[in-house]
């Protein structure tokens, strides 16, 4: 993210104050979790041989299954001070995400996926509608790029809220209270640990977690099933809750065989061929392709452009459509970077499968 915002704000010290009061062990190997759960009230998706449950460690916080570890302070610390190589690149970049304003597609029946900007998605499959990862405003940590293509307030009738993990550009307290008060009754779908913190903003909302590789149960089953699966990153809110809470992605499985996979927050690992696998057919990949640089300290949590696309190949997915870029400065890369990368790559022929590069409130129409 931008430094010098960064360092204004609370946000540095609420990201690296965890791990400078908190030393981080030894990075372990993969399978050295201290214990394994679930949520028992819920299906698992996989036979307890291949899948035990989601991996907690030696002081009962979450981890990643393949690449558990916990970023040391000292390299935020160095990312914050250093120069920003590309800089002047950036500075010169004149790219703004394209904005479609409009909501048209609210009132439709058919299926949709919309964009509308970072991570946030309105999906409407077989009638059932639902928000993903909705951020209205700006986190705390800087401001907002790209408008957000209409007014939140036309946001009624929603079947489901989806939220992948607690970091602040993906779990907005406003967004979520707002859509509370236009939708009573509102369900919220996420990961294991977050219906304590979404519980003191919402304490009338029904509240459903998930670990990796569970269905949630929900009275639409009929028509789309939601399962929570893995991805590689982490979570906070505070200083205290250092992956107290789960991360995670959502894969929505119409009656019609229609299929959409969002990846919430992730760097690149073995997860997308484990999805693939589980849910082949997928129709539409939602893959984050920015915040990505230097690589040497995103890497383990934000994939690139490149690695978007092996995931979306692995994933064994139709159409790619990338997301978080171009809305929030998160990262060293220019803005407009991802998207001339994966453009770059679709007309090297690099890419196995339709590219999808969206603007903020566009429409694809899934026929």
């Amino acid at each position: 993210m931008n430094r010098r915002t960064f360092l204004r704000t609370g946000a540095a010290t609420a990201v690296v104050a965890p791990w400078l009061l908190d030393p981080p062990p030894n990075e372990p190997q993969p399978g050295t979790a201290a214990r394994f759960i679930s949520n028992p009230n819920l299906p698992t998706l996989l036979p307890a041989a291949q899948w035990p449950g989601t991996p907690l460690d030696a002081d009962g916080r979450f981890q990643n299954h393949e690449f558990p570890h916990r970023t040391p302070g000292g390299q935020v610390l160095k990312w914050m001070l250093q120069r920003n190589p590309q800089r002047e690149e950036k500075n010169a970049d004149t790219f703004r995400l394209p904005v479609i304003e409009g909501h048209g597609w609210l009132s439709g029946a058919g299926d949709v996926v919309v964009w509308l900007g970072h991570a946030s998605f309105f999906v409407r499959l077989d009638g059932v509608s639902l928000l993903i990862d909705p951020i209205f405003g700006a986190p705390p940590f800087g401001k907002r790029l790209s408008a957000l293509p209409l007014d939140p307030a036309r946001f009624t009738g929603l079947d489901y809220v989806l939220v992948s993990h607690a970091h602040y550009d993906h779990c907005d307290k406003d967004a979520l209270q707002q859509l509370a008060r236009q939708n009573p009754g509102l369900r919220l779908l996420t990961g294991l640990g977050m219906p304590e913190l979404l519980r003191k903003w919402l304490p009338t909302a029904e509240v459903q977690a998930a670990g990796w590789f569970q269905q949630f149960r929900t009275p639409t089953d009929a028509r789309l099933r939601i399962s929570f699966v893995p991805g590689r990153h982490w979570s906070n809110r505070s200083l205290s809750d250092v992956n107290e809470t789960l991360w995670g992605g959502f894969v929505l499985q119409a009656s019609s065989g229609r299929s959409v996979y969002f990846n919430g927050d992730s760097g690149y690992g073995s997860h997308y061929r484990q999805i693939g696998r589980l849910f082949p057919g997928l129709e539409v990949a939602l893959l984050g392709a920015g915040a990505y640089a230097p690589r040497w300290f995103m890497a383990p949590n934000h994939q690139d452009p490149q690695q978007a696309v092996q995931a979306f190949h692995d994933l064994g997915a139709k159409i790619l459509v990338p997301m978080h870029y171009g809305t929030f400065d998160l990262s060293d890369e220019p803005p407009g970077e991802p998207v001339r990368v994966l453009q770059g790559l679709a007309q090297a022929g690099h890419i196995r499968g339709q590219l999808r590069v969206l603007g903020a409130g566009e429409v694809l129409a899934l026929e």
